[in-house]
């Protein structure tokens, strides 16, 4: 195999280079684990997936994903950016709207739907989520980190959805984007805890856009600020139903991510009492060929 087909695509967002990258290598049948790995320390994205045979029945596709360092069973983005970049090459077809995605987390239920405007809109369900809830000083201490008040009544929690995030709501989205949090005290504090890291929201006063602003940093791994990030703004929107708040921000919500990095990130959140799904647009910036070189033999 002296190439084979891969595209860079920007997921959450409509808008090229304005979301977050995931690289999708569209034909790694005769790759070895191995080779995933290099390539995937190769291209330095967050994720970079690969699409292999199925072996589960009811599949319509098999993708491994890989960060630069490990693979990971499941992951938000690069769900939705390897399903569009399957249905945009032809390799699959929604089935009465729906996919189903094999991975090492098993069999991931996606929606794929079309809004007035063209978009193609993918979501997937969240995993089920855990809650712990900050005590007092911890909700002090994650006050400083973050250099701003919580929101008064709504003790942050840690949120686990296979990733850990420390939810905490700020008062506004103003107060969302104005926080300059002390990074390496967060990276500290979330080795300790065994966090992924900590999601900060806060409600648009004039939701005409969206409903909330949100940002999510991850230092412990590498990730002072992640863009635009799927199980983090999934987590808000569970933190949202445990909290008693789904009345107040709707059963629908859009949230904005992003602003802070020179990026556009949009989530659509759909909380109901059984499921929540994590949904978004997808935008293919690079398509080609990779080349395989004598170090992948």
């Amino acid at each position: 195999m002296a190439s084979i087909p891969i595209k860079t695509v920007d997921v959450f967002t409509s808008i090229p280079f304005k979301g977050n990258p995931v690289a999708v290598v569209l034909d790694a049948s005769e790759l070895s684990t191995d080779q995933m790995q290099q390539i995937a320390s190769w291209t330095n994205l967050s994720e970079t997936t690969f699409i292999v045979p199925t072996t589960a029945a009811g599949a319509d596709y098999h993708v491994r994903i890989f960060t630069p360092g490990a693979e990971l069973p499941f992951a938000g983005h690069p769900t939705i950016g390897t399903a569009h970049a399957l249905l945009e090459a032809g390799m699959i077809e929604a089935r009465a709207g729906g996919l189903v995605q094999q991975c090492a987390a098993g069999l991931i239920k996606l929606q794929v739907s079309h809004a007035s405007d063209g978009r193609r809109w993918i979501s997937f369900d969240l995993p089920e989520a855990t809650f712990t809830a900050l005590d007092a000083d911890q909700a002090r201490e994650l006050e400083t980190i973050l250099g701003t008040s919580l929101e008064a009544e709504r003790a942050p929690c840690l949120v686990d959805v296979g990733a850990r995030w420390v939810v905490a709501q700020l008062p506004s989205a103003q107060a969302v984007l104005a926080s300059q949090p002390d990074l390496q005290r967060m990276k500290v504090q979330d080795g300790k805890g065994r966090h992924t890291g900590v999601v900060v929201f806060g409600k648009h006063e004039q939701p005409a856009q969206a409903g909330i602003e949100v940002r999510a940093f991850a230092p412990a791994h590498g990730v002072n600020e992640d863009p635009v990030c799927g199980s983090g703004n999934g987590s808000v929107a569970a933190y949202i139903r445990h909290t008693g708040q789904t009345a107040e921000f709707g059963n629908t919500l859009l949230a904005t991510q992003g602003a802070a990095v020179g990026r556009a990130g949009q989530l659509r959140l759909v909380i109901s009492e059984n499921a929540i799904q994590v949904g978004g647009n997808a935008v293919t910036c690079v398509d080609g060929s990779l080349h395989l070189s004598s170090l992948l033999r």
